[in-house]
């Protein structure tokens, strides 16, 4: 079969890999029908350090995210599985077995999926399952600490609309931030409440007041730099900064110490996989129960940007378009 697998100068090329027949115990055989680049995905492959601990694949076949339908299922694993769609995070559960998910075919732990209704679309849900479960885990994280409101710093990302989804079905009160009007108008077509433009005139104000109206000492960042250094002095007193991504990249993140002691601050980085929800076996189980009965909320749902083939991934990796919108990698 047809794959991309990342090469020893991690390099990613599309090859003749075996095609795998069987599902081991526990786990799934798929066809693959989709895969979402996500930025992960990017980061990663240059970053081999930072994937220490992942789940790895055979024939180091590259890729976190996908959707696709079961053709087989190994010893363990309910046989209702069949011919059902799935989304797929490869990295919940590491297995020696895996296969896939840049290819026509993956192996996967039953543990790294969720079931999709039938009348979705596997291309619509091909990036889904990092988000969500990034979402859920945070706010799990977030509430086991004491916190009762959260501040997203990327809120148009598909992981902010996760979150924006999964807060609103537990009653906890999200504050979006954004870069721009336009972007501010689309979160609030979609009927969240409490959105802020940082560049507008009247941010700074606004924002340390309806952060500490939200009680929103949760932030869950993935933007970095200058926008931290910006609403620190601003939060609430106990805030917790969780810095998920990096889109100010080398910028740095200027906090006085006095700072620091005044609102009595704690900045760490966030891991999904690393988190408790995804670490603890039967957390995992209650999540993906829980995620599979609210995955076909709109929210959750990858937003396309542009499609290729799989011996197009060249283009898809350089494949630039608005914030939120993905490349995606069809594979049959």
């Amino acid at each position: 079969m047809r794959a991309v697998t990342v090469t020893a100068t991690r390099e990613l090329e599309c090859r003749e890999v075996p095609t795998p027949e069987q599902a081991p115990s526990g786990h799934l055989l798929l066809e693959i029908d989709a895969a979402a680049i996500n930025h992960g995905d990017k980061t990663f492959l240059k970053t081999p350090a930072a994937t220490t601990g992942l789940n790895t694949s055979k024939d180091d076949i590259w890729g976190a995210s996908a959707a696709g339908r079961v053709l087989a299922v190994g010893a363990g694993v309910s046989a209702d599985l069949v011919s059902r769609k799935v989304a797929v995070y490869r990295s919940l559960t590491p297995s020696a077995k895996t296969v896939g998910l840049w290819s026509e075919r993956a192996v996967i732990p039953v543990t790294s999926c969720i079931v999709l209704p039938e009348e979705l679309s596997t291309a619509d849900y091909s990036g889904s399952l990092v988000n969500v479960v990034t979402a859920h885990a945070v706010l799990e994280q977030a509430t086991a600490e004491g916190h009762t409101g959260v501040v997203v710093t990327v809120g148009g990302s598909a992981t902010g609309l996760a979150l924006a989804a999964l807060a609103r079905l537990k009653q906890i009160p999200v504050l979006f931030l954004v870069r721009s009007e336009r972007a501010a108008e689309a979160l609030r077509a979609l009927d969240l409440q409490h959105v802020l433009v940082t560049s507008d005139a009247g941010f700074d104000m606004a924002f340390e007041e309806l952060a500490a109206e939200l009680k929103a000492t949760a932030v869950f960042d993935g933007a970095g730099g200058d926008l931290i250094t910006r609403i620190a002095p601003r939060l609430p007193r106990n805030s917790t900064v969780w810095f998920y991504g990096f889109l100010a990249g080398a910028a740095p993140v200027t906090v006085p110490s006095a700072t620091f002691m005044a609102k009595n601050l704690t900045m760490k980085a966030f891991s999904n996989f690393n988190s408790a929800t995804v670490r603890d076996p039967e957390k995992l189980k209650r999540a993906l129960d829980y995620l599979q009965q609210h995955i076909a909320d709109p929210l959750f749902r990858t937003k396309v940007g542009r499609t290729f083939r799989l011996d197009e991934i060249g283009d898809a990796m350089t494949y630039e378009t608005a914030p939120g919108s993905k490349a995606v990698l069809l594979c049959r």
